[in-house]
């Protein structure tokens, strides 16, 4: 019962983390803008972190949540297996936010949930084509957030070119508020289902629920809360990285970019597919930067992006090994 604790608390503290580690995903673009200040910003974000929750238990419902939970087979689930691999997910989370690196927490996560089971059991405890469908996403969710930004920004210039410059701007400036609550939404109920799923795993494999889709309500609620409060707090380092340093972001483009990965995780909600929002935001803002002429992008900070989230599963795999090793020892 004491482990079981351990693990919900720590699960609560990795998703207060992400909040703060992912909250410039949506405010970046609204910040660089001055839209907003950092502090309006973050309260602004928190605020539809929360309201993700009621949005998703009325319309959406919880699906991304069954999935994380699939990506360890039932039978292999145990309580050491998601503490090593949770203790992973906030090592990782919380040196990437250190040096400013926008790297996917759902994807750290998942690859330490994973690399502890494959360390207690092999290979045959994990569902593979499940690791395999959310992998693929680490490429599909910034293209799609980057065609769907260069199609939205087409589409509000061809809108607005008879518009003076100064009442365009000031028209965008205002959507910006919209499409940033968009985001925040999708954020909050992107995220915060993943941490759903760990939680129901380590009730099931403590014998508190017999079915791993039965998510107790409480669940939900302390997932979507923790987000929120993290969110307030900010990512200041990560917020410079995505608000200026892959590319310089008007107001317009900043309705395009969260707009675009708005739809893009509202997609995968549907889909039930856990993606990163960080990768999500990064490709629609590199899709506003590129319709301009593709040297507006500073594609040395990207390329170093897509290193950091192609070594987050296998780093976070390896650390979770590594944990789950001390672990035994002492349980």
């Amino acid at each position: 019962m004491i482990l079981l604790i351990v693990i919900i608390a720590l699960c609560i503290i990795f998703d207060f983390i992400n909040g703060f580690h992912d909250a410039a995903n949506s405010i970046a673009t609204i910040v660089s803008t001055k839209v907003l200040t950092p502090f309006q910003a973050v309260i602004w974000a928190a605020f539809f972190n929360f309201v993700a929750f009621f949005i998703a238990k009325e319309f959406i419902g919880f699906g991304i949540a069954n999935t994380v939970s699939k990506v360890v087979l039932q039978q292999f689930i145990t309580l050491p297996i998601i503490l090593a691999g949770v203790l992973s997910a906030i090592c990782w989370n919380l040196m990437t936010w250190w040096f400013g690196i926008p790297s996917s927490s759902s994807h750290t996560l998942i690859g330490g949930f994973a690399g502890a089971a494959i360390t207690a059991s092999g290979f045959s405890a994990i569902k593979l084509d499940v690791i395999i469908k959310i992998a693929s996403f680490i490429v599909l969710a910034p293209l799609i957030g980057m065609i769907v930004s260069l199609g939205i920004t087409t589409l509000l210039l061809y809108a607005f070119k008879k518009f003076k410059p100064h009442r365009a701007e000031s028209w965008f400036k205002h959507l910006q508020l919209l499409s940033s609550a968009l985001f925040s939404v999708g954020h909050g109920s992107n995220d915060s289902q993943k941490v759903m799923g760990i939680i129901a795993a380590a009730l099931f494999a403590s014998g508190k629920i017999s079915d791993i889709k039965a998510i107790p309500d409480w669940t939900a609620f302390a997932c979507f809360t923790a987000i929120a409060c993290g969110t307030i707090f900010g990512g200041w380092r990560i917020v410079k990285t995505m608000g200026s340093k892959i590319t310089k972001v008007t107001p317009l483009e900043g309705v395009a970019a969260e707009t675009a990965g708005a739809l893009t995780l509202y997609l995968s909600d549907f889909l039930k597919i856990p993606v990163s929002t960080t990768h999500t935001i990064t490709g629609a803002i590199v899709g506003v930067g590129a319709i301009k002429r593709l040297s507006a992008v500073r594609w040395g900070i990207t390329i170093n992006l897509i290193w950091a989230w192609i070594l987050t599963i296998p780093i976070s795999a390896l650390l979770a090994a590594f944990i789950y090793w001390i672990i035994q020892f002492f349980l």
